[in-house]
């Protein structure tokens, strides 16, 4: 059984693929934080900014793989012409959910499969796009990959602490807070001094689309 929060078609907003046209499929649940807000400064991740608990309007339960890779395929405009199609796996922490038989089964529809993760898991075999987004006090796993997307500054969890992990893109992400200003300018300093970082900024925010 897959449990998902929502399943859109957009453009992706982060990282390596900004611009690109793609499906999102955000699972429900996580493994460094409940969601609800009353456990929010236990967790071991108290800066997310999304809400991936249960099952929402736009995604539902899926008891099997081809039943859930349907319908992210029907997320996809039939009326698109060109590119390759590309979903999203996201979360929460989507590799609590996601499998072989589910990428075999996206892979069947056209898909590129990416993932964005925190790293805890290991990623199941088969996925064409990892990103990594690591946070302090979690043990990771998954130490190699595409993409490696540090929120930024992020206490206890520095640049230097990963930079001899296994990755061929560099990403800081200023951290979306009070302190959003503050920590765009730390950010763009640090990429500027240690070039091998480059700036991620959530597009989709600032272009407000979701």
């Amino acid at each position: 059984m897959y449990t998902v929060k929502e399943i859109f078609y957009t453009l992706q907003g982060e990282g390596r693929h900004t611009g690109r046209a793609s499906v999102f499929c955000r699972f429900s649940g996580c493994n460094l934080w409940s969601g609800k807000e009353r456990h929010r400064a236990q967790a071991i991740c108290q800066f997310c900014d999304t809400d991936f608990i249960g099952s929402g309007p736009d995604g539902g339960k899926f008891a099997r793989a081809e039943q859930l890779a349907d319908r992210i395929a029907a997320a996809w405009p039939a009326q698109s012409t060109g590119g390759i199609r590309y979903v999203v796996c996201t979360g929460g922490e989507p590799l609590l959910q996601l499998d072989a038989p589910l990428i075999e089964a996206l892979h069947a529809r056209g898909f590129e499969v990416g993932v964005e993760t925190n790293g805890t898991l290991a990623a199941p075999p088969g996925v064409d796009w990892i990103c990594v987004s690591p946070k302090a006090g979690a043990t990771l796993v998954q130490t190699s990959g595409h993409e490696i997307k540090l929120v930024y500054p992020q206490p206890g969890l520095a640049p230097q602490d990963v930079s001899e992990l296994d990755f061929e893109h560099w990403y800081l992400q200023p951290m979306d807070s009070a302190s959003r200003g503050a920590n765009l300018q730390a950010a763009i300093d640090y990429c500027l001094e240690h070039p091998r970082w480059q700036l991620s900024l959530q597009t989709h925010k600032i272009t407000r689309i979701r």
